[in-house]
């Protein structure tokens, strides 16, 4: 560990996020790094903020972090998209994903960027060396569905499915990114057509919540998933979800959820400090805490 004098204040902005994993994953890789490192949410339901009330107040808050001396920001729901117009500059990425989710004050300007998409490709290829883009089925089109089909597309994904139980939003997602990725294939199809979809597919990535604590279940038929494809699941709560033990068994390549939670805060932890944090460190340290607030 080396020692430094250089400090950092982090702050989270979001709705609900005060039992968030992120800030304990940002300091205690911080401290491996001999820096200090204060990392606190700032929940707008804690504040008693709520609807255009906290739309109102985040921008303010994300202004006042920076009078304050703030060097970055988390952004998290519901505000991903309003923050933007907010902001001095935001990255191509979260620009084409009309999302950010990390700001970082540089040079008296704040700079937006998006580690939804990059980290959920970190995450994939820290657990698959080269996954078989080919033929990818994804399974959930809205909220983090929607950064994750653009990583896939991003990564190089030849073929990409998307697969909803609204056809509308799968469609609207597959047009606006085929348009983005002209050199490859997008499309949509409906939720009845996920077997036939999957008896081709290289790769299958989740992105619903069923398999969450609260939500309890299996996304698709274990008999559906065959060794030659990888599975990603987007759930970390928990992390074994009944997908993971399922795919795992019919012998598919693996990626848990955590990996995408970690991925995100590999990449974030790089822009705030311009540090590269330890993949396999925090990782150790994530499942720590999943299994602690488990517990």
């Amino acid at each position: 560990m080396s020692t430094t004098d250089e400090s950092y204040l982090i702050g989270l902005i979001g709705d609900g996020i005060t039992a968030s994993l992120t800030p304990p994953m940002h300091e205690r890789e911080a401290r491996e790094h001999g820096l200090l490192h204060l990392y606190r949410p700032v929940d707008t339901a804690a504040l008693g903020l709520a609807g255009e009330a906290a739309q109102q107040a985040a921008p303010r808050l994300l202004a006042a972090g920076r009078e304050l001396g703030f060097n970055a920001f988390n952004i998290t729901h519901p505000f991903k998209q309003t923050i933007m117009a907010h902001l001095d500059e935001v990255d191509r990425d979260a620009r084409n994903l009309g999302a950010v989710n990390t700001v970082v004050f540089r040079e008296g300007r704040s700079v937006g960027y998006n580690t939804d998409y990059s980290g959920y490709i970190t995450g994939l290829q820290s657990a698959i060396a080269e996954p078989d883009l080919g033929e990818v089925v994804q399974l959930g089109a809205g909220g983090a569905g929607s950064a994750i089909a653009y990583a896939l597309l991003r990564a190089g994904a030849q073929r990409l499915t998307l697969i909803d139980l609204d056809l509308d939003r799968a469609t609207a997602r597959a047009a606006a990114l085929q348009e983005q990725f002209p050199d490859q294939v997008v499309r949509a199809r409906p939720h009845a057509d996920l077997r036939d979809a999957l008896a081709a597919a290289t790769g299958l990535a989740h992105c619903t919540p069923v398999g969450m604590h609260t939500h309890p279940g299996m996304p698709v038929q274990a008999s559906w998933l065959r060794p030659q494809m990888w599975v990603s699941e987007v759930v970390y709560l928990p992390v074994e979800t009944e997908l993971v033990v399922a795919a795992r068994a019919a012998g598919c390549q693996v990626v848990d959820g955590g990996r995408m939670a970690v991925g995100q805060a590999l990449d974030a932890f790089g822009l705030m400090t311009g540090r590269q944090a330890d993949p396999e460190r925090v990782r150790r340290h994530f499942l720590e805490l999943v299994a602690r607030n488990q517990g």
